[in-house]
């Protein structure tokens, strides 16, 4: 009874009418944008992947960057990704209908999109140590072109199976009849260990030559070991069924929909979370490895679709959508984004400065040795201000750049060298 009454008082609340309903893509780039400004963050925080803080703060500061690293992870890791790559799967899903309107298949010129991907995957890589997400979405997007005739039941029985996460219970399972079974063993410790200390070293194309290496390489094994690739397979077949059903069209119907998914999502998540952290507490490593990782992707999963339908809910109310409309220009230019957030704190430490750093690029190396080497000096709380600082840069030539163009630059030599051999 409580949950029907509290249910008609968030539907009331949200469907007043009014008069000139959100257009969907609005929806779409702020949510992307959401995406990417929470993954910035959650980045500086961990200074790009390049673990070293302060070690003699005073103890004030230390509950505040631990009160600071608590909120920002438990609001945004794993799931500012997790949303990346529903929206992947649902831009694919627009990309695909375009075309199919056309009477084209779109899915070779999709794999063809897909290697474009993994050079902006390197590109990005050879800043960012630990390897780039860019390049799992470039492999576990083969799914999509597979999957792309199938009927939306199948699509989502699919996705279902895949965030399931079948490998991890495989191993647990085998290791409950054989008590000598062990998970195979990746070396992706090992892998980082090696990444960390070139980095420390400070040479810049040391620096370069291996993360685009090692590091991509520790990044894909590290997303084998822990459920990545099997989640992110399911959040781009969840993200192309949403498409089809075109919920993120603004109608009473779908409102209904985000409403009842935000109300399950959430009373999911809490139990999920706390089996999760009941399991870790267990003596046996492959029983955290494994039934773990499961929970700690369904426990994260399930935070996400409470995020996703928390901004869809909140996005029809006008004064919301005032308050976050910076980020429908920061989700136009994702892309660019997101590549340049590493990019701007590496590849211009020569440099220094750029003519303007106000069109959004970075100009100093920030954190790494062969730089400025900030990150002995900046705790949580000082990392998550410069990443707020970065992101108001980037939204500022964000919005110069698409005052004078379509899409943003990399956007742009995306979409062209993805139609570079089109027919006319």
């Amino acid at each position: 009874m409580f949950a029907t009454r509290y249910l008609t008082k968030i539907k009331n609340y949200f469907m007043q009418p009014t008069v000139n309903k959100t257009p969907r893509i609005e929806v779409i780039d702020a949510l992307r944008g959401f995406a990417v400004m929470a993954i910035l963050l959650v980045h500086s925080l961990e200074h790009f992947i390049f673990p070293v803080y302060p070690t003699d703060s005073p103890e004030w500061l230390n509950i505040l960057d631990n009160g600071t690293l608590n909120v920002v992870f438990s609001l945004f890791a794993g799931k500012s990704y997790a949303i990346f790559a529903l929206l992947f799967g649902f831009t694919f899903y627009i990309q695909c209908h375009n075309q199919e309107k056309k009477g084209k298949d779109f899915g070779y010129r999709f794999l063809w999109r897909l290697v474009l991907l993994v050079g902006f995957a390197t590109i990005n890589a050879a800043f960012f140590p630990a390897g780039d997400v860019l390049l799992l979405f470039s492999i576990v997007g083969i799914v999509l072109f597979l999957v792309r005739k199938w009927s939306d039941k199948a699509i989502l029985i699919t996705a279902i199976f895949f965030l399931l996460q079948p490998i991890e219970w495989y191993h647990y399972l085998m290791s409950l009849f054989d008590p000598s079974y062990t998970l195979p063993d990746l070396g992706v410790n090992a892998m980082y260990q090696e990444v960390a200390e070139y980095t420390k070293a400070g040479n810049f194309w040391n620096f370069i030559a291996g993360n685009v290496t090692l590091g991509q390489k520790a990044s894909l094994f590290w997303a084998i070991g822990a459920g990545r690739f099997l989640q992110t397979a399911g959040l781009f077949l969840m993200g192309l069924y949403i498409g089809r059903k075109e919920l993120f069209v603004t109608t009473d119907s779908h409102l209904r929909f985000w409403i009842k998914t935000l109300i399950v999502a959430a009373i999911c998540f809490a139990p999920l979370y706390s089996l999760k952290e009941l399991i870790m507490q267990s003596e046996s490593d492959i029983v955290k490895q494994t039934v773990g990782t499961a929970f700690d992707m369904w426990q994260k999963f399930a935070f996400t679709f409470v995020l996703v339908a928390s901004f869809v809910i909140l996005y029809q109310k006008e004064k919301f959508r005032k308050a976050v409309t910076n980020l429908r220009f920061y989700g136009k230019m994702s892309l660019t984004n997101y590549i340049s957030q590493s990019i701007g704190l590496s590849v211009f430490h020569k440099a220094r400065f750029l003519h303007d750093t106000t069109k959004g690029i970075m100009g100093a190396i920030i954190y790494f040795p062969f730089g400025f080497y900030l990150a002995p000096y900046c705790g949580y709380t000082v990392s998550l201000i410069i990443g707020i600082v970065l992101f108001l840069l980037q939204v500022r030539f964000c919005k110069w750049w698409l005052s004078k163009h379509k899409q943003g630059p990399l956007e742009s030599v995306w979409h062209k060298w993805t139609w570079l051999l089109a027919e006319k």
